[in-house]
């Protein structure tokens, strides 16, 4: 066994393997940027090597800094984790004719299946049930057009190197091929080093389900079941659970075969996934075969009881597989959720900034975390914005859902936005619970983008007797500042009415043994439990039953979120209530004739100066933002009165990047 291995990673998958190699004993190293200098996985390895500047181009996708690492810490070997080198077959033969051994399956393996074009023609050649589309490399806008017209719209174009959905677009029409090809291509240098696309057939509404498989090097090959993926977001994924909810045994038996003898045709060992899609009526057909360890394993991990990392590096030991396929089932369900700095509420565009606050979910047997991020870290627009997965596990699907709620209602980060509370809605949605999945799920359940979860009456309930145990804490607050005893403006018990979610509620609120008991204009509602003030999380029951609130003080009440839902709740007393009815409202300011960025990000381009008449729907400018490229459009005709910003600056959220006049009219 190793006595060293070095990460060449970053971020929670890094964390991820040194727990691993530190619970069996092996000494770890970690590689590092300069903007990741103090970062979790730095802090939590036994030694660390600087690798380059802040960009993944100058520091983890160059090889030869991390090789160097190597022969400078006399790491035995390299686990490359997932993204940047994972699945360059380049990367891993140079550790091996550098001395060490790559924890991960032969080049060889990794460059024929690695690329998607190569993939799709050894799948055919095994047997394998391939995609319609062309299986030659796509070099133009051009040659995509033809190709489109003889396999019919809508097509996918996607990067022949890496996954992550990054280089990859659906189009459904000529002019959005063209301009999806050029971004496409402009990603995947960008990620992956490699600007390859290939084309084929879009599949409408399928799911996409992955067979894990596992092999060892003296021939032993098996897979772990199945994972469902099909929860996904421009073509990432963002929940994904095992087993899936669609797939019989006698699916499962064909699809882990197929992804077996895809495997064995190119004599693979390692951990690695093949990836289908597959349709309502159970035809499936191959997407493409990770040679790496996925972002989802830990779902794989709960329901076998198998540590896929451990297996990976005894693996490249040269252990033997301890177990075949019989010996392989199923226990229970296992749910994942991944936690990405973004902001739903503004397309899902990236969030940065530095972690001012931050409370892990409490962990157990049915929640596990997955983290790379500590209070007082920073997020930087240089790398993907996933910074946390929560994995939730229980006997059944229920009770694994139920379990990856609580945790995501009581994990709290503050310091920039994030996709939580919409997490929390997805797994509370109707559709989701019966497991009616499809990797459209996300668009057809928020065609108009997400705006916070629904609050049921139940959910409203919650946060109006969690904010009234705030409010009577802060009144106690006053009454001891005070020195009064009975101080008639904030007495307890007397009515009050809450603002919420555009209501107004009247409400009685009375100091009970640990908290309040509640009158909601006739329901009785008692809440119990622990809050302090300036407490970001409430912890306790309302009606007996457990509950966890995040609470954010604002000038005047609370901003409350709970299952998904995000409000402001306000308490007044009657008067003031009756008074603030009155107050008239502020009208914001007028902002139309500015472009904002709607992303912290990086100008890549500018597409106009100070004078140019813009058409709506005409390029201004792109933005890169944690490896994707945003194209900003004109919304109305005009004319441009000023560009403020240039290629390569930074730029906040609502920075103001041009500013457009109406067009002068005759």
């Amino acid at each position: 066994m190793f006595s060293k291995i070095l990460i060449a990673n970053r971020g929670e998958i890094a964390c991820r393997i040194i727990k691993t190699a530190t619970r069996m004993g092996i000494k770890t190293v970690s590689v590092y940027s300069d903007v990741d200098a103090s970062a979790r996985h730095v802090r939590m390895a036994d030694e660390a090597v600087r690798i380059g500047p802040a960009a993944a181009s100058e520091s983890y996708l160059v090889g030869n800094a991390i090789i160097d690492a190597v022969a400078q810490t006399k790491a035995e070997a390299v686990h490359p984790g997932y993204g940047f080198l994972s699945e360059n077959g380049d990367f891993a033969h140079s550790v091996t004719t550098s001395g060490a051994v790559f924890i991960g399956p032969s080049p060889d393996a990794i460059t024929a299946m690695g690329d998607k074009i190569q993939s799709k023609k050894i799948a055919l050649e095994a047997g394998v049930n391939v995609i319609p589309g062309y299986l030659e490399e796509v070099e133009s806008p051009n040659q995509a057009i033809e190709i489109a017209r003889d396999v019919g719209y809508p097509i996918m174009i996607k990067a022949s190197s890496g996954g992550g959905g990054k280089g990859m677009r659906v189009v459904r029409d000529e002019e959005s091929l063209r301009q999806g090809f050029s971004l496409a291509q402009s990603e995947a240098l960008a990620s992956f080093g490699d600007g390859r696309l290939l084309v084929e057939r879009y599949i409408e509404g399928p799911r996409h389900i992955e067979i894990q498989i596992l092999g060892d090097t003296h021939g032993s090959i098996v897979h772990l079941n199945e994972r469902e993926c099909s929860i996904q977001r421009r073509h990432q994924k963002v929940i994904e659970e095992a087993p899936s909810p669609f797939v019989d045994s006698d699916l499962r038996a064909a699809m882990g075969k197929q992804a077996v003898e895809l495997a064995r045709k190119v004599d693979y060992y390692s951990a690695g996934t093949v990836e289908f899609i597959v349709g309502a009526d159970k035809q499936f057909y191959f997407l493409e075969m990770n040679t790496r360890l996925q972002v989802e394993h830990p779902v794989t991990e709960l329901i076998t009881g198998l540590d896929l990392v451990e297996q990976m590096i005894r693996i490249a030991a040269g252990e033997r597989l301890s177990f075949r396929q019989k010996d392989v089932g199923i226990r229970g369900w296992a749910i994942e959720t991944r936690v990405y700095a973004e902001d739903p509420e503004r397309g899902f565009l990236p969030s940065t900034g530095r972690i001012t606050c931050y409370r892990p979910p409490v962990l157990s047997d049915s929640v596990r975390l997955e983290n790379a991020i500590e209070e007082g870290d920073e997020v930087s627009v240089f790398y993907d914005p996933m910074i946390a997965k929560i994995v939730s596990y229980g006997p059944d699907r229920e009770a694994a859902i139920a379990h990856g709620v609580t945790a995501l209602d009581s994990f709290v980060i503050r310091g920039l936005s994030h996709n939580i509370p919409f997490l929390s809605a997805v797994l509370g949605l109707p559709r989701f619970k019966e497991g009616l999945l499809n990797t459209d799920f996300i668009n057809q359940e928020y065609p108009d983008g997400f705006h916070t979860a629904a609050m049921t009456r139940a959910v409203q309930d919650v946060l109006v007797s969690v904010a009234a145990l705030a409010h009577m804490s802060e009144i106690s607050r006053r009454t001891k500042i005070s020195g009064r005893i009975d101080d008639g403006r904030y007495r307890p018990g007397k009515d009050w009415v809450v603002s919420i979610d555009r209501e107004e509620l009247e409400v009685t609120i009375v100091p009970a043994g640990g908290g309040c008991d509640v009158s909601v204009e006739g329901a009785f509602l008692q809440v119990r439990g622990v809050w302090s003030l300036g407490s970001p999380l409430f912890a306790g029951t309302v009606n007996n039953s457990k509950v966890y609130v995040q609470i954010d003080r604002l000038v005047e009440g609370y901003c409350l979120t709970h299952r998904g839902a995000k409000t402001d709740v306000v308490i007044r007393d009657t008067r003031a209530a009756a008074l603030m009815a009155k107050m008239p409202k502020k009208v914001p300011a007028d902002m139309s004739r500015y472009v904002l960025s709607p992303m912290p990000g990086r100008v890549l381009t500018i597409s106009v100066q100070s004078g140019d008449l813009v058409q709506a729907g005409e390029e201004l400018v792109v933005v890169d933002a944690m490896k994707m490229e945003n194209v900003l459009c004109a919304e109305r005709d005009g004319k441009v009165a000023d560009v403020r910003v240039a290629a390569g600056d930074s730029l906040a959220v609502d920075q103001i990047i041009l500013e457009l006049e109406p067009t002068p009219t005759n």
